[in-house]
């Protein structure tokens, strides 16, 4: 191997070193997206707490909004208005992803809401947020079947309806 050649394949190594960093860099709206996903999603799941499991849906509804708002940005792109008797040259940005982050917005509001609204009352009967709590007062209550088999629930259930008692 040739000192040109060994530093051509020095190179090459190189630019494939700083090729992540640059791409960190140039697509930082996309690693917002990935950590708003990743902590959203782990919320909901590690979570007990009902409100904080709403924060998580919140955050992830948020991380696909920005997703779609990133996706439809173009470069150089124009507002989507052709002025009448004007030539339709030229690149033009699409108003699609706005609309539907706009209308997913609207629906993620009323989502949080009603969880909200649904929280207050769950706290007024029972007392708590915490998911394995109400597990466990439910059970007691015989809402849900007893054990770790939560499937239909007819082998554990008393009258065999699955465990509804006012059949």
């Amino acid at each position: 191997m040739t000192v040109a050649g060994g530093l051509a394949a020095a190179a090459s190594v190189t630019a494939t070193a700083t090729e992540p960093v640059e791409i960190l860099t140039t697509r930082h709206a996309y690693v917002a997206f990935a950590l708003l996903l990743c902590i959203g999603l782990y919320m909901m799941i590690a979570n007990p707490n009902l409100v904080k499991k709403i924060v998580g849906l919140n955050l992830f509804q948020t991380a696909i909004f920005l997703l779609f708002i990133t996706s439809g940005y173009v470069e150089g792109g124009a507002i989507p208005i052709v002025p009448s008797g004007g030539a339709e040259t030229g690149t033009y940005v699409s108003p699609l992803p706005h609309v539907i982050v706009l209308t997913a917005i609207v629906v993620g509001v009323s989502l949080t809401a009603v969880g909200l609204a649904l929280c207050i009352r769950i706290y007024d009967e029972y007392g708590t947020l915490r998911t394995d709590v109400l597990r466990e007062l439910l059970r007691d209550e015989g809402s849900i079947p007893d054990g770790p088999d939560l499937g239909n629930g007819s082998e554990n259930a008393p009258n065999g309806h699955g465990g509804d008692a006012d059949d």
